[in-house]
């Protein structure tokens, strides 16, 4: 099936095929994942060079050739350069194809950054998708599965898209194996989004937190559950372990939730063999605490990924902690493609609002 787009969400666009510079902004796969999900909802060709140009590994790894294989799979697309090691990509879209589509990547790399390249354009598709992703969910340097379950995709269906995912099992780093699904329905009336203040700086909102365990003895849940109930005086109830004996492979991470407008932002806390449970909990806790002292409505990893659902839908606003180069990023990328405008502005010393506007 193809895709007929709400051409009248969509803001105007431009048909010119778009050179991109890959070591721009935050200079990592962002640029390209962005620009995949970018040229898939426009039809807009691209070129993007020195990609990853600033890593210690440029180019394209594995990872960010799954991205590429998914977008020429759901979008009819021809990619040229999509190779190992390549500094150089030209992508080229056709007619979109929605339907049931399965991606496994191998071992542990991300299924959540391979939705970030895919799913834009299927929320604005006029027929339904459903997606069985497998490999990573709870990767570090990535989205993990509970930020996307609990911060995205209920901001998503407060604009008015509609999707939902579940996790299968989880698949930690280095072995993988994870399975979750995401099921797209044709969008109703969009709306925009507009989070402000929420509450006063440094004021706690309600925090819950889901230690995720697989493969490891249960003290190390326990250890790290006694931490957050210390820091941050949880009930039992509040902490929940959850092992998982479905994984793969072994692994442990550490959510903390803070209550949102109707979702929640995420902080994470990731497990290594060279970490204590004690310093696992503790980094999921700094950043929850850091945050919760700014006054912002969204943190820093949930604002760069707003800004893409609002340029396609009816725009917005919200409030967040100084833009990272993700953000600034983000911003460049979708002012390529389409016809609108982010603009960002401090409004307190730890408070920034972004607007975004078709």
């Amino acid at each position: 099936m193809t895709l007929t787009s709400h051409t009248t969400n969509t803001p105007e666009m431009a048909p010119a095929c778009i050179t991109l510079d890959g070591s721009q902004g935050e200079g990592g796969g962002q640029i390209l994942r962005s620009a995949l999900a970018l040229s898939l909802i426009t039809g807009r060709a691209f070129r993007i060079h020195r990609i990853r140009a600033g890593r210690s590994k440029p180019g394209l790894m594995r990872q960010h050739l799954a991205c590429v294989e998914a977008a020429v799979r759901i979008g009819s697309a021809t990619a040229e350069g999509a190779a190992l090691g390549s500094q150089e990509l030209t992508f080229t879209p056709g007619p979109l194809v929605t339907g049931t589509h399965e991606f496994r990547i191998a071992n542990s790399g991300s299924t959540m950054l391979l939705l970030q390249s895919i799913l834009p354009a299927l929320l604005l598709a006029r027929q339904p998708s459903d997606l069985v992703l497998e490999g990573g969910t709870h990767n570090p340097f990535a989205p993990p599965f509970p930020f996307i379950e609990q911060a995205f995709l209920p901001l998503l269906r407060r604009i008015g898209f509609d999707v939902t995912a579940t996790l299968d099992r989880p698949g930690f780093h280095p072995n993988g194996g994870g399975r979750c699904r995401v099921s797209i329905r044709p969008a109703g009336d969009l709306k925009p989004l507009r989070l402000g203040d929420m509450r006063t700086p440094g004021a706690p909102p309600a925090a819950w937190a889901r230690i995720c365990l697989a493969g490891l003895p249960r003290q190390v849940a326990q250890r790290e559950a006694e931490t957050l109930r210390r820091r941050i005086a949880l009930d039992p109830e509040q902490c929940m372990i959850n092992e998982h004996a479905e994984a793969l492979g072994p692994g442990n991470t550490v959510h903390v939730f803070t209550a949102g407008d109707g979702f929640a932002n995420v902080f994470t806390g990731f497990g290594s063999p060279r970490v204590r449970a004690e310093q696992v909990a503790g980094d999921a806790l700094a950043s929850a605490e850091a945050f919760i002292a700014s006054g912002a409505s969204v943190d820093e990893h949930l604002a760069d990924q707003l800004l893409l659902p609002l340029a396609i839908g009816r725009g917005g606003s919200f409030t967040t902690t100084a833009p990272s180069n993700h953000t600034r990023t983000q911003s460049l990328i979708l002012q390529e493609f389409l016809t609108i405008t982010v603009t960002t502005e401090p409004i307190a010393p730890t408070v920034w609002r972004v607007q975004v506007g078709t």
